[in-house]
């Protein structure tokens, strides 16, 4: 049984069921990882409850982000060997005065904090380091699609599907498949790769996601499927792919 179903009432999957809602689409045969904000923002700087952890950094998942940056390590590293485009997406510095923030201080009343930490909250973090060949896309906004050069690079990849992992589930990784089904990619979500700070948002967005706009896949199934993908998918459109 999908954990997402504890939170569903009997009602709820007899609703979707009848519907017609769930079923798998699958991918298409160009695909690229999308790593959605993986930084310590989201993560803190190290393994821990999420209590202690957002006494520090206020946007931290704890330990469950750090539970699934290990598969994220497992999927970025299959895309490299099979030479599929890995694009990571961070956050951004804002102006001093916040003026370029735009709306994100009016939800959360800690948004004026200035915390002192030993690295830079935005960059990716270490476990995950983006390589010379990756692109590491930075975003405004919960989209990844949003404001950014992502659409452009898709373009120029040639390429038909979005396999994406990160965070949060419910903000900016939703957000980015939503933009992506509308679009009209294809879409597969990395169940054990995505993570959020309120596991009931987690698995319910999980479930929101898997019956109108992504197939939700496991990491084996995903390493799977990029295994069986030709090396030479995008030899030319990003060139060094091939070091």
């Amino acid at each position: 049984m999908p954990d997402w179903e504890r939170f569903l009432t009997a009602r709820d999957l007899e609703v979707f069921a009848a519907s017609g809602y769930g079923v798998m689409a699958g991918l298409g045969s160009r695909p690229v990882l999308l790593v959605v904000d993986v930084t310590y923002n989201f993560c803190g700087d190290r393994p821990e409850p999420i209590l202690e952890s957002i006494k520090r950094w206020r946007n931290s998942c704890g330990a469950e982000a750090w539970d699934a940056i290990a598969s994220i390590r497992t999927l970025v590293d299959a895309a490299h060997q099979a030479r599929v485009p890995v694009i990571y997406t961070t956050g951004m510095d804002y102006r001093p005065d916040g003026f370029d923030a735009g709306r994100w201080a009016d939800k959360n009343q800690r948004a004026g904090e200035q915390v002192q930490t030993a690295v830079r909250g935005h960059d990716v973090v270490a476990d995950l380091e983006p390589e010379e060949r990756d692109i590491v896309l930075e975003k405004a906004k919960p989209s990844a699609f949003f404001g950014t050069l992502l659409q452009s690079h898709l373009t120029a990849l040639g390429a038909d599907s979005v396999v994406v992992c990160g965070t949060t589930t419910s903000g900016c990784v939703r957000a980015t498949v939503v933009d992506a089904f509308s679009y009209n990619y294809r879409v597969g979500i990395v169940e054990e790769g995505t993570f959020d700070r309120c596991t009931a948002s987690h698995h319910i967005t999980l479930f929101d996601m898997s019956q109108k706009y992504a197939d939700v896949m496991s990491v084996d199934d995903t390493v799977g499927y990029l295994g069986e993908l030709p090396a030479d998918l995008f030899t030319g459109q990003l060139p060094i792919l091939a070091r």
